[in-house]
């Protein structure tokens, strides 16, 4: 596709990368301490911040990802945000995020020993700075492979230049040039993609004909292509995303685990002017995420209308871009599309240089550091994430298959459900101990590796019940189990064990205010 890229096009897409480094680093000059660094001195105002985790939650493989899932299996796709993002959103907003930001904390294992102990803050910031570290350098990868496969652009130049742009307004700007560039990109990204939406439903005629054109498809029987506009699937779909596992899986635990105990997510909120300021962001960001499923997810319904003979799924946007979007506008989807893989890099960049140099450095090495220190540190730490990022992609570039890629997606998955029976214990129990809450962290991880070990197609070849595995992505399935595992044996400990003495937690935990 990269032949069907005009001057105009890359003309669009420089302004746009030399704008974006341009204001991240003039954001820089108002660092002068580790708190300017990681909480951009807590002056970041409501609708920055609900740009920016939009920004951060919608990567440039979700742009792609998520139209391809469109296109094979349908609207059921939106689930993942009008149900796993929106509502966990609105409740974090009005009970999760004020007590996080009357803490005054950085990070929220940092909150967690407010709560717990040590213990229980240095397991779940040993679980996130694996992923986050990990994590980038995959992101670099499959940013990279993206762009290659889209546009034909070489993939190690495409590595280095997206961790050098990033790395440079992050290091100099840190929180606030994160959040202000992913203002720009949040806005450029809809508008790219807003542009395919609109381009693509007035070249097939507007809704009605579109699905019309999909029950057409000779090889998509009438119920299959019935099913491409359904949001609620039954449970015997043949697809990874019948409604048991959306509802439980994705609804009830991913969705708020990653909203109310993402670092990478969380930490924009901490930065806020006030503790308004902080749930209006989430309130603000809840409701742009319900404009997101339209315009990525839509449009892998139009790619299925005009491009049924596609071999995969992943190819509907870039056939999209390259068929429906005239000259200039291909240039504004590119953009769009590097302004959503940078907005993934950033946030986890800062987020888990924040988590070292806060959970690490200076909890175990130097509790006396001064702000000059940290700031000094801090920005060591992102120099290195940037080098380790780099070299990780490298390494598993050179490896054959995605299983890598697929088991550190997956990581996340493992401690998300117990780092959130951690945290609901936590605000919700005072009779929660620190001693329940480490041990059924621990457990709950160790459930969701057993099940996912037992998931895999090796394992599970014999076994009778392997079909629960075949009907949905195994992970919203475990994810359940590893909660509701940690969740009891919290409860379970914390009865035999000593808890904290209420004025230690005072603050802490969420209580309902008494109307005067």
């Amino acid at each position: 596709m990269s032949g069907q890229l005009s001057q105009i096009d890359y003309a669009i897409v420089v302004a746009y990368l030399l704008g974006t480094v341009f204001i991240g680093v003039k954001l820089g000059s108002g660092v002068k301490a580790g708190k300017d660094l990681f909480l951009a001195g807590r002056t970041l105002p409501w609708w920055a911040i609900g740009f920016s985790l939009v920004a951060s939650d919608i990567g440039g493989t979700d742009i792609i990802g998520v139209g391809g899932a469109a296109y094979t299996h349908g609207m059921s796709v939106a689930n993942f945000e009008w149900l796993g993002c929106v509502p966990a959103m609105i409740i974090a907003a009005f009970i999760f995020i004020p007590i996080f930001w009357r803490a005054g904390v950085y990070t929220i294992p940092e909150f967690m020993e407010k709560r717990f102990d040590v213990r229980i803050r240095t397991a779940l910031a040993i679980c996130w700075v694996i992923f986050m570290a990990c994590n980038l350098g995959i992101m670099l990868f499959a940013s990279a492979k993206m762009l290659h496969a889209v546009f034909g652009w070489n993939s190690t130049a495409c590595i280095l230049l997206t961790a050098s742009l990033v790395g440079i307004y992050t290091i100099i700007g840190g929180l606030a040039a994160v959040v202000y560039t992913d203002v720009i990109q949040c806005v450029v990204m809809i508008a790219g993609c807003l542009a395919i939406l609109v381009i693509g439903l007035v070249d097939l005629g507007g809704i009605g004909p579109m699905l019309e054109k999909i029950r057409a498809v000779q090889n998509i029987p009438p119920e299959q292509a019935l099913e491409h506009a359904q949001l609620i699937l039954p449970v015997d779909t043949k697809g990874p995303f019948p409604w048991p596992a959306i509802l439980f899986g994705l609804g009830f635990v991913l969705g708020p685990a990653y909203w109310i105990g993402n670092q990478a997510i969380v930490q924009r909120s901490l930065g806020a002017k006030s503790e308004f300021e902080a749930k209006a962001s989430y309130v603000w960001g809840a409701l742009l995420k319900n404009l997101i499923p339209l315009i990525i997810a839509v449009p892998g319904l139009i790619a299925l209308a005009k491009f049924p003979e596609l071999k995969s799924g992943d190819d509907a946007f870039p056939n999209l871009v390259a068929h429906v979007l005239p000259v200039g506008l291909r240039g504004l989807f590119l953009a769009a599309f590097i302004a959503a893989l940078m907005s993934s890099v950033d946030s986890y960049l800062n987020s888990g240089a924040t988590m070292i140099t806060n959970d690490f450095y200076q909890r175990f090495i130097n509790r006396d550091a001064s702000d000059a220190q940290i700031l000094r540190i801090g920005r060591g730490i992102t120099v290195a994430l940037i080098i380790w990022a780099i070299g990780f992609a490298f390494y598993i570039s050179r490896l054959e298959g995605s299983g890598i890629y697929t088991i550190f997606q997956t990581l996340m998955a493992f401690f998300q459900g117990p780092a959130l029976a951690v945290l609901l214990t936590g605000m919700f129990w005072k009779r929660a101990t620190p001693t329940g809450a480490f041990v059924g962290f621990l457990g709950g991880i160790a459930c969701s590796v057993t099940l996912f070990a037992f998931s895999q197609e090796s394992v599970i070849q014999s076994l009778a019940w392997r079909p629960l595995f075949q009907i949905a992505e195994p992970f919203l399935y475990f994810s359940v189990w590893a909660f509701i595992t940690a969740f009891a044996l919290i409860v379970g400990v914390s009865l035999f064990t000593k808890p904290r003495a209420a004025e230690e937690i005072k603050g802490l935990m969420f209580e309902r205010r008494k109307s005067p």
